[in-house]
């Protein structure tokens, strides 16, 4: 059979049109992987409302080709996002995977970020988030955004603390949508995860409490009690209302190396000035040039460190503190975050326990070796440039003009708790010699009297008239007030807790120095007020000042179209019961 030019012509052209085609469809493809499983790492959450503009972030697993938000009322206008890499998240032998790592390595974890501008205050908008990889679109459900609240706006606030992927976490967001609907914001005064570094506290333990999921109404944690099982799924909370935060000692990363498990890296921390006296001893070789951003980030990585927090959030900044800490106004309140915490160390007095009161024996010759007691990760003490910014900003047009001004820190200044031991000051180093002149011993003292909280804070605090000094850190419920009438409280009683220390349960405290640490009660003076609706009742028919439980979880609501603050809590053993309000106060000029 002849085949005419024509025809010919025709064959070569389909000929090279195939060749074309198929490099395009398999060769320049990246290697196939189920697309079915590709999904968003977490929904969305809200950051940093102005007055006419909030941001919106999420995470994934890949990288991705684009990445946008859709929003207004027919999802009609988009943004693009900026995307970033985390860069310290890990996962070890520990980590709650189903296949976790033989070893510490590196997570791939990207976080996407876009403002949306031009919105009207008071009037909330639907929004959605897209991602797209390898030509999958991968959508978010559809939330709603709002951008900053004008003053008189009827709010309601969220205080929570100390989530820590604790038991009973989950089951108390559950309750407080449930209890209370949308709130418009959330105030957590720190140790949101446990080992900060770790990524799957943030995005996807498998026990099913992560920190994202139960905070977005994805988690799926079973609480038993009774032989009574029963599964929670926290609460749609962040994916409509910004999250504020403080850090707590469970947001800062100590020492860290792939030869440590993330656990140890956590508690390995050693203060600020120490890791610059190493660096001294050895910049020649760590830093022959000189670069003054070497020297920095060595130190913060042989020291501490707070790299994944900053870089998971989106928060108000400060001139000298940037998100550690910062005063920002939303609504009716001016709200101040502070620095406020220190590293959180056993008390025990073992000979080879390294803890808050002593170093190990077989450390004493190894000073590198050395943890340098509960020291301090930001001076807050008179002088400090923290302690310098906050005077400013008591000062400020923007609190002094603000309904409610509330102060947010995660180290208690009153509690019935046991971490308010010893006082929040820095290490005193008390050494014994043999006598050959090695070191026998090294203790540490932390003088009552030199109490920075108390001492230097407190005081700035009620002169400048602040009506809330909220915190946590104790994991559980209690509350205070000055003679002046501010007023303290401690809402931490959320995923479980450690108890309170009255009567026969005592706190571990040194053999030396006695008058420094207090075995029960507040060390600070103040009462622990009875909650004045519905107190809990001890076996001997005594109201309790205090909820400290492992069964009963606690949220806290501001509600500033009343000024008050109400407290709330929901018994697990008992799953179809009642939540009850328990305890209300309201916040006065």
């Amino acid at each position: 059979m002849k085949i005419s030019k024509l025809m010919l012509m025709v064959l070569i052209i389909l000929m090279l049109i195939a060749i074309n085609y198929l490099p395009m469809t398999f060769a320049t493809e990246k290697p196939l992987i189920d697309r079915q499983n590709y999904s968003l790492l977490s929904d969305p959450f809200l950051q940093l409302p102005t007055k006419n503009t909030v941001n919106i972030v999420w995470f994934t697993e890949f990288q991705g080709d684009r990445h946008l938000i859709k929003y207004g009322a027919e999802l009609e206008k988009q943004v693009t996002a900026t995307t970033t890499k985390l860069s310290q998240v890990r996962e070890d032998e520990d980590s709650q995977l189903d296949s976790p790592p033989a070893q510490s390595i590196s997570r791939d974890i990207w976080r996407h970020e876009a403002t949306v501008g031009g919105l009207i205050p008071n009037q909330r908008l639907p929004y959605q988030v897209v991602s797209i990889e390898d030509r999958q679109t991968i959508p978010s459900n559809v939330f709603t955004l709002a951008s900053n609240p004008t003053t008189e706006t009827s709010l309601k606030i969220l205080l929570t603390s100390d989530h820590q992927l604790k038991p009973m976490t989950t089951a108390n967001l559950a309750k407080v949508v449930e209890t209370v609907g949308q709130v418009d914001a959330v105030f957590f005064p720190g140790d949101l995860v446990d080992i900060p570094d770790r990524a799957s506290e943030w995005f996807d333990d498998r026990r099913g409490g992560a920190f994202f999921p139960s905070l977005q109404g994805r988690a799926n944690y079973e609480l038993e009690s009774n032989g009574l099982k029963t599964i929670y799924k926290g609460g749609e909370i962040i994916q409509h209302a910004p999250l504020f935060t403080a850090v707590g000692n469970h947001e800062v990363m100590g020492r860290s190396s792939p030869e440590i498990k993330l656990k140890q890296a956590y508690s390995n921390s050693i203060p600020r000035k120490v890791g610059a006296k190493l660096y001294q001893q050895k910049a020649s070789q760590i830093n022959p040039t000189e670069d003054p951003q070497v020297k920095v980030n060595w130190i913060k990585n042989n020291s501490f460190s707070t790299d994944t927090y900053e870089e998971i959030f989106s928060l108000p900044q400060s001139a000298t503190g940037g998100k550690l800490y910062y005063a920002t106004t939303f609504g009716d309140i001016r709200l101040i975050s502070l620095y406020v915490t220190n590293i959180w160390r056993s008390p025990s007095l073992e000979a080879d326990d390294q803890g808050r009161y002593k170093e190990s024996t077989e450390n004493l010759e190894n000073p590198e070796a050395w943890g340098y007691g509960q020291h301090i990760f930001e001076p807050i003490a008179q002088g400090s440039p923290q302690y310098k910014w906050l005077t400013q900003e008591l000062q400020s047009e923007a609190y002094q003009q603000a309904k409610y001004k509330i102060v947010m820190l995660h180290h208690p200044p009153h509690t019935l708790g046991g971490n308010i031991v010893p006082p929040f000051t820095e290490p005193r180093a008390k050494l014994d010699y043999t006598e050959d002149g090695k070191v026998q011993s090294r203790y540490y003292d932390y003088p009552i009297e030199e109490d920075y909280i108390i001492r230097d804070l407190i005081p700035l605090l009620e002169s400048a008239g602040v009506q809330l000094v909220y915190y946590g850190h104790s994991h559980l419920w209690n509350r205070f007030q000055s003679t002046s009438g501010m007023h303290f409280l401690e809402s931490s009683n959320v995923g479980n807790s450690y108890g309170a220390h009255l009567g026969d349960n005592k706190r571990p405290i040194p053999f030396y120095s006695p008058q420094n640490y207090a075995a029960t009660g507040n060390p600070n003076g103040l009462e622990p007020i009875v909650p004045n609706i519905a107190p809990l009742i001890d076996e001997s028919g005594q109201s309790l000042p205090y909820i400290a439980s492992n069964d009963i979880t606690v949220f806290s609501i501001f509600d500033t179209q009343t000024g008050t603050v109400s407290s709330y809590r929901y018994d697990t053993r008992q799953p179809n019961s009642e939540v009850v309000k328990f305890d209300e106060f309201k916040l006065t000029k």
